[in-house]
């Protein structure tokens, strides 16, 4: 019998000064150009430890040599042991803190939220009785299988379906053998969860979806909307699947209207107005569905006027690069708000660029609404749900303003 291959030493890496400072701050990743030394390659996914420039331990993490994020941190402080029980608290521990949040009326949530949880490039959210894994970086394949029995052993859920980013894809599919899509247990049909958020039904796609099939960072805008609709004509511009909409008609709207460019996501609009026909305040709503470039509508628009405007984009500066450019767009985009808007109504802008700050972001819209002349009343300015905390600075991406003329 031949011998077996000796285990490689642990993978150790020495980072540079203002790395120590970064990561001893906190911040939950180290970028391959922060490593200084390092005493071998490494594998994706396997554990790397940090040291300072006096040789201490300062952190440890799942190393990824295809990311320019080449350390997802895990731990800093005191050496520690990532055995069984310390993965088990650490997802006990992201449980916790949704614990008493949400009650039968809600099965749709996120259970954890990545860096801010302490799982760096994964989140697992929640659609009635199914859960979606969803991964930002390679790091986590090798542990697949043990995420899977974990969650599983711990939640419960019928079925988990896997999802992964679009970079990560193609090394999932051809060393690990996984897609995008594919149930880690239970089966892949339907394609679409439904499940209740404050009582309203909806249908969720796991499968192709956007993001892990819906967007449910905006459940409290959401449900402050319905608290403003009553008697108002509402239009939802950006509308994906209604979600907005359909807190409106509940909330007493006088009627909704669904713009988007997509045919598909206005599809799913009416889908979800169906999927709560016995809602009666949600059946009397007249519902219109309007397909057009919400930005090129808004800027044309000089006809029809609305009580109750919602403008919520997709992200706009997917890059740093590109944030200047959001900027001007997200003022642009205010201003065909407003111009929408009869007296007395109420405009909410929201934004989900986390290139662009809350500062910026709100600084673009209410130098449109300065530029609007119309006198105007700041209402309110939100940010994260508390099942979507942001831990450090580039975790804050989610927005949302409101202004009464």
């Amino acid at each position: 019998m031949l011998p077996s291959a000796p285990k490689p030493p642990r993978l150790r890496l020495r980072v540079t000064a203002t790395a120590e400072d970064i990561v001893r701050g906190g911040h939950p990743w180290l970028f391959a150009g922060s490593i200084r030394e390092q005493n071998r390659d490494g594998e994706v996914g396997e554990l790397a430890v940090l040291y300072d420039r006096k040789d201490r331990f300062l952190a440890i993490g799942l190393y990824d040599p295809g990311s320019p994020l080449r350390v997802r941190i895990l731990h800093t402080g005191k050496p520690v042991t990532l055995d069984d029980t310390w993965w088990e608290q650490r997802l006990q521990t992201a449980l916790e803190r949704r614990r008493g949040l949400f009650d039968a009326q809600t099965d749709g949530h996120r259970w954890i939220h990545g860096e801010s949880d302490g799982w760096p490039g994964l989140v697992l959210d929640r659609y009635g009785s199914a859960l979606v894994l969803k991964l930002y970086t390679a790091a986590w394949l090798p542990q697949l299988g043990d995420l899977t029995s974990r969650i599983q052993a711990t939640l419960r859920p019928d079925r988990i379906i896997l999802r992964l980013s679009r970079n990560i894809a193609e090394t999932a599919r051809g060393k690990f053998g996984v897609n995008d899509g594919q149930p880690l247990t239970g089966s892949a049909e339907p394609a679409e969860a439904v499940f209740c958020e404050t009582g309203i039904q909806l249908h969720a796609d796991v499968i192709r979806g956007q993001k892990t099939g819906f967007f449910l960072d905006q459940r409290e805008n959401r449900r402050r909307v319905e608290s403003l609709a009553r008697e108002r004509t509402v239009l939802n511009a950006f509308s994906f699947s209604g979600g907005f909409s359909l807190y409106a008609a509940r909330g007493g709207a006088r009627s909704v209207t669904d713009l988007d460019s997509s045919a598909q996501a206005l599809e799913s609009g009416r889908r979800n107005f169906a999927l709560n026909a016995s809602d009666r305040a949600i059946a009397g709503c007249p519902h219109e569905s309007l397909r057009a470039d919400a930005f090129a509508w808004l800027a044309q628009n000089n006809t029809r006027l609305f009580d109750l405007v919602i403008l919520d984009p997709p992200s706009l500066a997917k890059r740093e690069s590109e944030r200047e450019g959001a900027i001007h767009a997200y003022a642009a985009l205010a201003g065909g708000g407003l111009n929408a808007l009869r007296p007395g109504g109420i405009l909410v802008a929201a934004s989900c660029s986390a290139h662009v700050s809350a500062d910026e972001f709100f600084g673009a819209v209410r130098t449109a609404v300065r530029k609007s002349g119309h006198p105007m009343t700041e209402l309110a300015t939100i940010g994260h749900p508390p099942d979507h905390p942001a831990g450090f600075p580039e975790a804050q991406y989610l927005k949302c303003i409101y202004f009464r003329v």
